[in-house]
């Protein structure tokens, strides 16, 4: 399997926000604060952890999640957890 680029994990992210949270994927990029202006909760934001976890083929640790503040703190964890 070819680990997806930068580019294509901000995309699939932007697919699964917008199906758990409805959040448009054209508003979805990297410097986005995920709570405060892509207004997902923390319900949400859980379940987009779930999903990115299925579809990446990875695991996220529950305990950074308060970490993930903005779409590029997941792609961060996505890239890193794809490479090792």
């Amino acid at each position: 399997m070819t680990v997806p680029t930068r580019e294509e994990i901000v995309a699939q992210l932007a697919e699964i926000l917008n199906e758990v949270a409805g959040v448009l994927p054209a508003d979805v990029t990297e410097e986005k604060s995920l709570v405060e202006e892509l207004d997902v909760d923390s319900l949400a934001m859980a379940e987009v952890v779930v999903v990115a976890e299925e579809r990446f083929g990875i695991a996220l640790p529950e305990e950074e999640m308060k970490d993930m503040r903005t779409v590029l703190d997941i792609v961060l964890r996505v890239e890193k957890q794809l490479a090792s």
